[in-house]
């Protein structure tokens, strides 16, 4: 193994694991733009689980604080995959923007008589998650798309390469 210790430099030119270092950067990254989002769409979640206890509202709305309830700790489930399994559950950032839209409206539809702050508190948190989940949603999107371009880029140089040896083979054979 090469000493590299004696460096100053912060980047990696020259470090002969350079390209396997960034690869696996890559491979692990998945390559997510927005890995910010995965902690405040956590956090957003777990408020809005135990928001009816911080408002004290969990006894006189039930229906609304098992909505909360349940819909919090969903939100900071898909939190915890996106950030731990990205490939797999990117697919279901979608949801968190129809959970964001469910918790705005909910204080309207499944509840009465509500004080000020439970529905601005819902609204709040609800917009967050939608808007977060947006971004996760359109991060999914553009690296979909990138690996697609990735595969024909890789696809098109591997059908050169095989049209220029059979190309080659050809030129032999006359």
């Amino acid at each position: 193994m090469t000493d590299v210790s004696h460096r100053q430099r912060g980047d990696l030119s020259g470090h002969p694991d350079e390209r396997e270092m960034r690869e696996r950067y890559s491979r692990v990254m998945g390559g997510r733009d927005v890995v910010f989002v995965d902690g405040p769409v956590f956090l957003a979640g777990l408020y809005a689980a135990i928001s009816p206890w911080i408002l004290h509202f969990h006894n006189a709305h039930p229906d609304l604080t098992v909505n909360n309830l349940v819909l919090g700790i969903a939100v900071a489930v898909l939190a915890l995959g996106l950030s731990r399994a990205p490939d797999r559950m990117y697919g279901l950032s979608h949801a968190l923007i129809l959970i964001g839209a469910w918790l705005i409206v909910a204080p309207w539809v499944m509840g009465s008589d509500l004080d000020a702050g439970i529905i601005v508190s819902n609204i709040i948190v609800g917009g967050l998650i939608a808007l977060l989940g947006l971004a996760s949603a359109a991060a999914a999107l553009k690296a979909r798309a990138s690996a697609h371009r990735a595969a024909r880029h890789d696809g098109d140089r591997h059908d050169t390469r095989h049209d220029t040896r059979n190309d080659a083979r050809n030129d032999l054979r006359r």
